[in-house]
């Protein structure tokens, strides 16, 4: 490496001079010189404290008007994003294939149009005849879109930049998005972050809320892995089994409002409508109480969704291995509820196999649903139904007690609502103004008393 060249810097005027002299020659001050070494060439390419332009700090305490919120015009859609739409947001929705994710964006999209507000729609996927042709079945053809079939960052934003911005940009889907400046296939993970990284800029400097479709990989989680979850504002995901009408749209990540609220849908022939009672939705076709039913007051963010559990006991011969089937909910917690029932309530399932079904494909991650599934398991060990017109939650420790959960006065609220009269659940929860009549069950051997002497 060849030897750095001495230098001196005038301390005045800041002049620079290939030598050491007394005064310096155009401040005309005497003793101002000193040395000092010049950077080399890998420390010039590197150093980030120079070379910029310099930014405006903005006071958080000055007053400011405060972005306004737009409305999706799907009240279900609104109350997952916490009130709409932010302008200037990066908004990340991703689903399993065919459940819905372009019909919702598309159905939003011609409502914020008919609106008078610009909404560009890119698809990289299909071409824009196949959009018309969904569009027609959705009963939006006339909407007032910008459509076009691409899949340059560059070609669209150069076209975006040519007038004004958008309100409103959808991208179908951030996978197939591709940009020259970066190598790679359109699907991988270099591709997938810089075209994002673009036109989330390009969002944050217009004030367009952007909404990116992103594909999902086979566990769930949405493709790229996981570097997109960090650069957007609002990530959000569709939710629901094909098979059954019903879908939820979850938010996992929310800037600009609470997380873990939830829109209800169901899918017909014209679209996605949403579901103002999902309750009524998850209890349908309970005619009458059967032995291992059992219904929960889940909570979805501020929202309680009264849902059905179900629970099939069969006993085996000796010797055979038994089977332990789980369908929405967490295996582990089931295996953890059995040994807790054998150990502190004397019941066996060593030789019995267990299936558990939470109705209509929905999935819990509540801890409250413990008691509930409980009793629906020794509902079915004792082939006795639950009393009519009961709901049941609470959390259950080892040691077979049952511990207070949140809001408990607005579960049992909804569960009056629809028209059901019991109450079971911790001892100490507080029922506040709630018209059910509530029986708080301390220990877990309580509900095995209260499920057999419901014969």
């Amino acid at each position: 490496m060849a030897k750095a060249k001495k230098r001196y810097v005038c301390a005045n005027c800041g002049s620079v001079s290939p030598r050491w002299q007394g005064q310096c020659g155009d401040c005309k001050e005497w003793n101002t010189l000193t040395e000092d070494v010049p950077a080399t060439v890998f420390s010039q390419k590197h150093d980030l404290s120079s070379g910029g332009r310099g930014i405006e700090f903005v006071p958080l305490n000055r007053p400011a008007e405060l972005p306004v919120r737009k409305s999706t015009g799907l009240a279900e859609f609104d109350r997952a994003l916490g009130g709409g739409i932010v302008p200037g947001s990066a908004v990340l929705m991703g689903g399993d294939p065919g459940i819905g994710k372009s019909t919702l964006l598309l159905q939003t999209a011609a409502t914020i149009a008919r609106g008078g507000n610009d909404v560009v729609y890119v698809s990289g996927e299909e071409a824009a005849g196949q959009v018309r042709l969904r569009a027609q079945r959705l009963g939006v053809a006339d909407a007032p879109i910008r459509l076009a079939s691409e899949a340059s960052v560059r070609d669209i934003l150069t076209t975006l930049g040519q007038g004004d911005p958008p309100a409103l940009l959808v991208i179908d889907s951030i996978q197939t998005m591709h940009s020259d400046t970066i190598e790679g296939a359109p699907g991988t993970v270099s591709q997938v972050r810089g075209c994002a990284l673009e036109l989330i800029r390009y969002a944050k400097a217009s004030g367009t809320a952007l909404v990116l479709v992103g594909h999902v990989t086979k566990d769930g989680n949405i493709a790229g892995p996981r570097v997109l979850e960090h650069m957007v504002d609002v990530v959000m995901s569709f939710e629901g089994e094909r098979s059954h009408q019903y879908r939820i749209l979850r938010a996992l990540k929310n800037r600009f409002g609470a997380v873990d609220e939830i829109g209800v849908f169901s899918m017909v022939s014209e679209g996605l409508e949403e579901v103002s009672n999902p309750s009524m939705l998850f209890l349908s076709g309970r005619d009458q109480p059967l032995a291992g039913s059992a219904v929960f007051p889940a909570l979805e963010g501020t929202r309680p969704v009264l849902v059905e559990i179900q629970a099939l006991i069969v006993r085996l011969q000796s010797g055979a291995t038994p089977r332990r089937a789980v369908v929405g909910w967490d295996n582990g917690r089931l295996a953890m509820l059995l040994a807790v029932l054998e150990s502190r309530c004397g019941l066996n399932f060593s030789s019995a196999e267990v299936y558990l079904n939470i109705a209509g494909g929905y999935r819990l991650a509540d801890p409250a649903a413990d008691l509930a599934v409980a009793a629906a398991l020794v509902s079915a060990l004792a082939d006795k139904p639950l009393p009519e017109k009961s709901s049941w939650f609470g959390e259950v420790s080892l040691a077979g007690e049952i511990r207070p959960v949140a809001h408990a006065e607005l579960r049992l609220r909804e569960a009056a609502k629809l028209g059901f009269a019991k109450g079971y659940g911790p001892s100490d929860a507080k029922t506040g103004s709630s018209k059910l009549d509530y029986k708080g069950l301390g220990q877990l051997s309580n509900l095995v008393d209260q499920v057999m002497a419901n014969a």
